[in-house]
C-alpha cells in the first residue's frame, strides 16, 4: 500500500516504519503524505492504542532527499499551475502551496487521538529532527544523532519547530541548537529533555513498546486521547481559567459514563480494568473544544 513507509499493528500498537534505508529514510513529499494517511489509519482503529514512529536501516530521517539540487526548496519552481506568484511577481503566502510539507505532518500528529512515541534508531537531522517534536516521548539509541541544520542550509526551522522545541527544552537551547545547526549526540539531547531515555540500538523497539504497554494497558482509551490534547492544547492557554473551564467539562462528560463506573468498579475488586467506551464511538459532545486555525 505504501512506497516509503511501513504500517504494521501488533499488541493494540501501531508501528509506522519510514522505509527508504538506502536513502537513510531521506523526506519526500510522498512520505509526507503517506505518514499523514498512516496516522488517519491509527485514529480511525479502535484496536490501536498506540503509535511508534522509527526508521529502517541505520538512519530515522536524514532530512529532506535533496536529489533535486538546489531545486529541492524552491517550490516555485516545482508547483506548476499551483504557483502561489501572482501576475505583478507577488507572492501570495496564503496560498496552500506555500505551506511546508513538515507543518503539515507535524500539526498531524499533534491532532493524533493516540499517544506517539518516537523511537530514534539513528541519524535525525532537518526534517528528521522537527517531524518527532510533536510525539509525545522520544527514546534515543546510542547512535542517535540530532541537527536543527537549516541554518547550515540557508534555511530556517520549518514543521512548527519554532513552536514545539522551546517548550520541550527551552528557548536558550532551541535558540542555540537553531541557530548554529550543529550536530549533536544521544547524551545531549537526553540531558536538554529532548529525548526521554538512550537505549542500546538492539533494544531501543523493545522500551518503545513497553513504555507504549506502560502509557496504555491500564488506561482508558478515551481519557487517554482527552489527556493528550487537553496537555498539548494547554501550552498556549493564556491563564489557568482556560484549562479550568476544559478540565471540568471533561469531568463532567466522563464522570457518568461506563468506563469510570469500570475503573471505579475494577480497583475496588483489585482486578484489571477493561474499558468498553472507544475513541470514535464515545468522546464527549464538548470535543473538540477549540477552532483549528486554517492557513490563510
Amino acid at each position: 500500500m505504501y512506497q516509503t513507509i511501513l504500517y504494521a499493528v501488533a499488541d493494540q500498537i501501531a508501528t509506522i516504519t519510514l522505509n527508504r534505508p538506502e536513502r537513510l529514510n531521506a523526506f519526500l513529499p510522498q512520505m509526507m503524505e503517506e505518514m499523514i494517511d498512516a496516522f488517519d489509519r491509527a485514529d480511525a482503529d479502535d484496536d490501536v492504542r498506540a503509535v511508534i514512529v522509527t526508521g529502517a536501516g541505520r538512519a530515522f530521517c536524514a532530512g529532506a532527499d535533496l536529489s533535486e539540487g538546489t531545486a529541492t526548496f524552491d517550490y516555485g519552481t516545482r508547483d506548476g499551475g499551483r504557483s502561489p506568484r501572482r501576475e505583478d511577481g507577488s507572492i501570495d503566502y496564503a496560498h496552500d502551496s506555500v505551506r511546508d510539507n513538515a507543518g503539515k505532518l507535524t500539526l498531524r500528529i499533534f491532532n493524533c487521538l493516540k499517544p506517539v512515541i518516537g523511537a530514534i534508531n539513528g541519524a535525525s537531522v532537518g526534517v528528521g529532527a522537527t517531524m518527532q517534536l510533536a510525539m509525545d516521548v522520544r527514546l534515543a539509541a546510542q547512535t542517535a544523532r540530532f541537527g536543527f541544520v537549516f541554518a547550515r542550509r540557508g534555511l530556517v526551522p520549518e514543521g512548527a519547530a519554532s513552536w514545539f522545541l522551546p517548550r520541550i527544552v527551552g528557548i536558550s537551547k532551541a535558540l542555540e541548537w537553531s541557530m548554529s545547526g550543529r550536530i549533536f549526540d544521544a547524551a545531549e539531547a537526553l540531558s536538554a529533555g529532548l529525548v526521554h531515555s538512550v537505549h542500546p540500538p538492539v533494544s531501543l523497539l523493545d522500551a518503545a513498546r513497553g513504555l507504549a504497554a506502560e502509557i496504555t494497558a491500564q488506561s482508558a482509551p478515551v481519557s487517554v486521547a482527552l489527556t493528550r490534547q487537553m496537555m498539548w492544547r494547554g501550552l498556549g492557554m493564556a491563564h489557568p481559567m482556560e484549562a479550568h473551564r476544559i478540565d471540568s467539562r471533561a469531568i463532567y462528560a466522563r464522570g457518568s459514563t461506563a468506563d469510570v463506573a469500570e475503573g471505579v468498579q475494577s480497583f475496588l475488586s483489585k482486578r484489571a480494568p477493561v474499558f468498553p467506551n472507544t475513541v470514535r464511538a464515545d468522546m464527549p459532545d464538548f470535543f473538540p473544544w477549540w477552532e483549528e486555525p486554517g492557513y490563510g
